[in-house]
Order: structure tokens, then sequence, then C-alpha cells
């Protein structure tokens, strides 16, 4: 994450200008947590280590038998702490809000280590006809077995059921005019992915420029 600039203020700018350092500001000592609420934050940090699923306030609220206003502090305060805003270290994971809850997630950065990672320990991936089939489905959804088929020129069907047994698929309706199956992608894509919206999805649609005919028209 790049962090933005701030635009000096005139005074600094002269002071700049002249040779002279503005001294920087005093910047305040965060105020101490008190044991009580260290002890719910280190509680609700455990129920978030050992979910597989992102959990939501409602569920970490029944646990640890706490509002959920008072949930979502500890949890804001959480996700602070390992921002580093707390004036700890800066985390090599972060706590992030998705569609369905708060989960755990190593930080973009690490990328390339936990990629290997997961590349020795889980050899069943995606085929890239598997991806190229569920990007097609996630910037057009809702769309039909057909509508696939004929933006990627192929048969989708063998394709569709894998994404759809992996839990990344599912039929959300009909096609008023031709009544076939409809097609879009769950809450499991935008966990594995780490957003709360399908709309989080980077801008790349209008690579798929063209195939708006075929869209209309393959039933």
């Amino acid at each position: 994450m790049t962090d933005r600039r701030t635009p000096q203020e005139p005074v600094a700018l002269l002071l700049a200008g002249i040779g002279i350092a503005e001294p920087p500001a005093p910047v305040p000592a965060p105020a101490p947590v008190p044991s009580h609420l260290e002890e719910l934050d280190a509680r609700i940090e455990a129920l978030l280590l050992v979910s597989d699923a992102p959990l939501a306030l409602a569920t970490i609220a029944t646990a640890v038998d706490r509002p959920t206003a008072v949930v979502r502090q500890a949890v804001e305060r959480i996700r602070d702490d390992y921002e580093g805003r707390a004036g700890g270290r800066r985390r090599g994971f972060e706590l992030r809000e998705v569609a369905t809850g708060w989960r755990l997630y190593a930080r973009v950065e690490h990328d390339e280590a936990v990629r290997a990672l997961a590349e020795a320990e889980s050899p069943g991936r995606l085929s890239q006809a598997a991806l190229e089939t569920l990007a097609v489905i996630a910037y057009r959804q809702p769309v039909t077995r057909g509508q696939v088929a004929a933006i990627r020129a192929v048969s989708v069907d063998s394709v569709l059921r894998t994404l759809q047994s992996k839990g990344l698929v599912e039929e959300v309706g009909r096609s008023a005019e031709t009544g076939a199956a409809l097609y879009g992608t769950t809450d499991e894509l935008l966990v594995a992915l780490g957003l709360r919206s399908i709309d989080e999805l980077p801008p790349i649609a209008p690579l798929l420029a063209g195939a708006e005919g075929v869209h209309e028209h393959a039933g």
C-alpha cells in the first residue's frame, strides 16, 4: 500500500526555502489498552486464528458473550495493532473485512513466498481453462453456460462442473428469454480473493470487449 504525502503547510515551505526545517510535531504515545480489553482482544484473536472462514461480528459476539458494538471496537483495535498504529511493529498479516465477516490474511507484499508455499502444499490448482471461465463469469454474471462457451469459443461443461464442485460458482437464476440456467460467483470466491464485494474486482472488464453481442444473443 503506497502512503500518500500530504501537502506541506505554508510555514513549512517558507522555512524550507531558507534552509530551516520546521521541527516535527510530537507524536503522542498511544493510550494503553485496559487489561479487561486486552483479554477480550486475545480471545477474539484466538477465534480468528482457528477459524477456516471469515467470522461475522455477531458470531464473534456470541462466542465471547459481548455486545456486537463492543466486538466491533475490539476488532478494529486488533486491526490497528496489526497495522502498527498502536506503536508496535506492522505485522506480516492483516485483519481484513470481506463479504461474510473478518479474517486474517497475509499481506500482498508477501505473495511470492505465500504462493511458493501454497504450490508446494496444494498441487491441485485451477487449470488455465478454469481460471478463464471463472473470469468470464465473474465479470459478466449472471451468464448462461452458452454465453460463457460463446465468449471462450470452447465447451465449458466440464470446467463449469469443476468450478461448482469447488464452491466458486453457483446457479443464481434462470434466463427470462431462454429459461437457461444463469451462473454467478459465490461468497467463497470473494473470501478466496479477500474481497467484500464483486465490485472490488480490478476494472479489467473492458478486456472482454467485443463479446457484448455474443453475451446478448447466446442462450
